[in-house]
């Protein structure tokens, strides 16, 4: 994510999340970050949920022009808003690391897969 005016810096936490909690714990805590980020009525993260909910994961100092672009970033589907999905997918964008390691984890997967129906 680009830096504003205020030189916001993006601190990567998911891979010793993940290290400590496993894969499940990760998808678990993305999911109450997503539950701490939405709209109660609508259900998905909204730019004026995400802005009166932002401090509540340190995101306070980002800009309005900051918190429209990282909903125009992971808004797959063109509402203007975030779901769940796009919402864990965003996350997993934002941290190299995480997904450097979910692209080896998927490859030995389909390697496995793979082996196994060709036996």
């Amino acid at each position: 994510m680009a830096a504003s005016k205020n030189q916001f810096e993006f601190q990567d936490h998911l891979p010793m999340i993940e290290e400590k909690l496993g894969g499940d714990g990760l998808i678990g805590e993305l999911c109450k970050g997503f539950q701490l980020l939405m709209d109660a009525d609508t259900g998905v993260i909204t730019f004026d949920s995400l802005k009166n909910n932002a401090s509540l994961l340190g995101l306070q100092d980002l800009s309005d022009d900051d918190l429209l672009s990282m909903l125009r970033e992971g808004d797959y589907d063109g509402d203007g808003a975030l779901n769940q999905m796009e919402f864990c997918v965003l996350m997993f964008r934002l941290s190299p690391d995480l997904m450097e390691q979910s692209e080896f984890l998927l490859e030995d997967a389909l390697e496995h897969d793979f082996k196994n129906t060709h036996k």
